[in-house]
């Protein structure tokens, strides 16, 4: 009792006057109230017939009113309903007690637990910093992958992306990384997913000394668009703020493109016309702008490490939000079905993927031995057809003779199985040991 006592008495209050507001139009989604300016991100919360209050948020303006769009589910909205002002604009609830629990796109658990009690109040769309405040990559980050360690290593303050169809054991491996990578913080980010990989995911992490140092935030596919795009926001500025303490923070985040599906929907809402295969300019800026606000801190001395899974719709690597993703990430990993469909795990098309940092952030013996690996890997897999047809004959291609007769090998080392971790130092001596023949 005297606990709850104290986190009411720490509790906020506004000491104005609330503002509100008048519905005065409801078409597709878009909600019109006149009388209540507020920027675009705020919320208001709209009554209803029933007594109860429906959360929205200010997605633009029109003629002097605030275009509103609902949180949560439909709602019996009515003409002249009374909208407030809630919160604070532009600001979100950061802070320690965030860590170990489970939350929604509006930062209230989803977990079962008790009320968080989050003092610090972050931007929800970040502080910009300048491109020369951005430290440099220059130490490596130990994801726990044998495959990408050794040959698409990440580094510290990178942002990587996993390119994948669906199906083909993205999700996966997120849970291998989030549950053995090296951070202090690891915040995931679950947008637009099923309801029972949250669950699932939050039932494997969210225990024993790993929960303690977890953030997730997390809102199915069944959900508004807007409440997918701002826990997207939402979870980045939690890494922010841990990052401004000076923290090594992993962020997670599954999946960009469901987000550029959700700021697709927001802007044919506001009338933007589509252009990039129906993605409005500003869907495709808005994947910009959140990549962009990871990486390492000069002034803080902490790093966000950001990882970002890119759903190939039919398998279509020209996709626009694969390319914007390509264009803007500091390498990116990509998943083959055709390996999936072997049984091969994680699979990892070792010759597709690459890491733009790998060559400054490890030593020069292993960067040489990695490529001489990629190279027979690559050999390997573009004579396969030829090879099982019997049409090779030994000893035409050296490169493909030594491929084929280490393939056992070399498939030892890519695979790894589901929750298995592979220590960085591990990984590189295993790298080494299976190359030896080349010396």
């Amino acid at each position: 009792m005297q606990i709850e006592l104290a986190r009411f008495r720490n509790i906020e209050t506004a000491s104005g006057p609330v503002l509100s507001g008048r519905v005065v139009a409801c078409d597709g989604g878009l909600i019109e109230v006149a009388g209540l300016a507020l920027p675009i991100g705020s919320l208001g919360a709209i009554e209803n017939d029933n007594g109860t209050e429906a959360l929205a948020e200010v997605i633009g303006f029109r003629g002097g009113h605030s275009l509103m769009m609902l949180l949560g589910d439909t709602q019996l909205l009515h003409p002249s309903a009374r909208v407030r002002s809630v919160g604070s604009p532009g600001t979100v609830r950061v802070g320690e007690a965030l860590l170990g629990r489970a939350v929604d796109g509006l930062g209230n658990p989803i977990d079962g637990g008790p009320p968080l009690d989050s003092g610090a109040k972050w931007p929800l769309s970040g502080m910009r910093e300048g491109a020369l405040e951005r430290a440099p990559v220059r130490e490596p980050f130990d994801c726990g992958v044998r495959a990408i360690n050794a040959l698409a290593t990440i580094g510290v303050g990178q942002r990587m992306g996993i390119i994948a169809g669906s199906g083909v054991g993205k999700s996966v491996l997120l849970d291998t990384i989030a549950g053995n990578a090296v951070a202090d913080i690891t915040v995931v980010a679950l947008i637009g997913e099923r309801a029972r990989e949250v669950s699932d995911f939050v039932a494997r992490h969210m225990t024993g000394l790993q929960r303690g140092r977890m953030v997730v935030v997390a809102v199915p596919a069944d959900h508004a668009p807007n409440l997918r795009l701002r826990a997207a926001q939402y979870a980045t500025a939690i890494a922010e703020y841990f990052r401004a303490q000076g923290k090594n923070v992993l962020l997670v985040l599954d999946s960009l493109t469901r987000v550029a599906h959700a700021a697709r929907e927001l802007a044919l809402v506001l009338g933007e016309p589509g252009a990039a295969r129906g993605y409005p300019p500003s869907a495709l800026a808005a994947i910009t702008r959140l990549v962009e606000r990871s990486g390492n801190s000069a002034q803080s001395g902490g790093a966000i490490t950001g990882l970002y899974t890119v759903l190939a719709d039919g398998d279509d690597t020209s996709d626009p939000v694969v390319d914007t993703a390509r264009a803007i990430l500091d390498g990116h990993l990509v998943l083959s079905r055709d390996l999936a469909q072997r049984g091969h795990y994680p699979a990892i098309d070792v010759p597709a993927s690459l890491s733009r940092v790998m060559d400054d952030i490890v030593p020069e013996p292993i960067a040489a031995t990695a490529l001489q690996l990629r190279a027979l890997i690559a050999a390997r897999e573009e004579n396969r057809d030829l090879v099982l047809m019997g049409a090779y004959r030994a000893g035409s291609d050296p490169l493909l003779d030594r491929a084929l007769a280490q393939s056992q090998a070399i498939d030892g080392f890519l695979r790894q199985a589901r929750g298995e971790a592979s220590a960085l130092p591990v990984s590189f001596e295993a790298l080494q040991t299976l190359m030896v023949p080349d010396e």
